[in-house]
């Protein structure tokens, strides 16, 4: 994941995934977000919601039930450049009505 290694967090749960120091991690599962006015782009097939956070950003699929949540520290700027790592495990979801406009 951005030529960081898997490391260990403290969640037993398999729908967690950590890599590198500060931690890129994944969480699979997530409920799905409704309409949002926060910025929504595409990313190889897959739509994702770029929430700003005060260290990095999160993104959440949009329109897929699950989501899946990547959460992406401000020290691998730019950071959506991670999200194609995401996509085939965001796209094995069917793609509901809501889309990036």
């Amino acid at each position: 994941m951005g030529g960081q290694s898997l490391r260990t967090t403290s969640s037993s749960s398999g729908a967690i995934r950590a890599w590198g120091d500060p931690a890129i991690i994944a969480r699979c599962g997530v409920a799905p977000l409704g309409p949002t006015t926060d910025q929504c782009l595409s990313v190889s097939g897959v739509d994702w919601v770029a929430h700003q956070l005060t260290d990095g950003v999160r993104f959440t699929t949009y329109g897929r039930s699950p989501a899946i949540e990547v959460l992406v520290p401000h020290a691998y700027k730019p950071e959506p450049l991670l999200l194609p790592a995401f996509g085939a495990a965001a796209a094995a979801i069917p793609q509901g009505e809501h889309r990036c406009q």
